[in-house]
């Protein structure tokens, strides 16, 4: 995930608009997680109508409000305004925690016709290793709600952290970008337990004894 915005410049849309231009600092944010790369314009009557929505789903999943761990989900807006205040308009209208790249930023288009987007609203559910999960994911977002998100949770197959002791998650951190970990922590003790009991099935027969 974060391949697909190494030497970019992300900004988070609080008071500050604080930047995240480090590559630590990207990591921490975007490493294991789903992102929604939210392709909109302030001017477009449709994406006035779902920003609510989904700054409704978006809320529902990370606001410690509603639930008692955040979601591992990133919120990008990706601006295709005709200006600058229109720009700013729109960034009012989604959540605080949402991230998004500045409206000089010319690689608001190259995502665009990266991700062949053609009609906004658009988000894109992408998986940590930046494959594309779902091209759109407006119709299901309007017709499931935050529901949808266990299904792109198993779909990406997202690591959980609460499978993963702290150790384990800073050595993964510390691997290549494009090198994003697939597997569970207790996936990895089921393989070990199976690989141990099919170990002593074979001694077993071997040496006449049953196991």
């Amino acid at each position: 995930m974060v391949d697909l915005f190494i030497d970019r410049v992300l900004l988070k849309n609080n008071k500050d608009q604080d930047e995240l231009d480090t590559e630590r600092e990207l990591v921490m944010c975007l490493q294991n997680r789903i992102l929604m790369l939210f392709f909109a314009s302030a001017e477009c009557e449709s994406c006035q109508h779902f920003a609510p929505t989904l700054r409704d789903f978006f809320k529902r999943l990370t606001d410690e409000f509603y639930v008692d761990r955040s979601a591992q989900l990133v919120l990008l807006y990706i601006s295709l305004d005709q200006s600058e205040e229109q720009h700013e308009s729109f960034l009012k209208e989604l959540p605080k925690k949402c991230l998004f790249l500045a409206y000089e930023d010319p690689y608001r288009r190259e995502l665009e016709a990266m991700f062949n987007v053609e009609d906004l609203p658009t988000v894109v559910v992408l998986r940590p290793d930046c494959s594309i999960l779902i091209p759109n994911a407006v119709q299901e977002i309007l017709r499931l709600g935050p529901d949808c998100y266990r299904n792109w949770q198993e779909a990406a197959e997202l690591i959980d952290r609460n499978f993963m002791i702290s150790e384990d998650f800073e050595e993964k951190s510390m691997r290549s970008f494009s090198d994003p970990v697939r597997r569970l922590k207790y996936k990895v003790e089921d393989e070990k337990k199976k690989k141990k009991k099919k170990t002593c099935s074979v001694w077993g027969e071997e040496t006449g004894f049953s196991t």
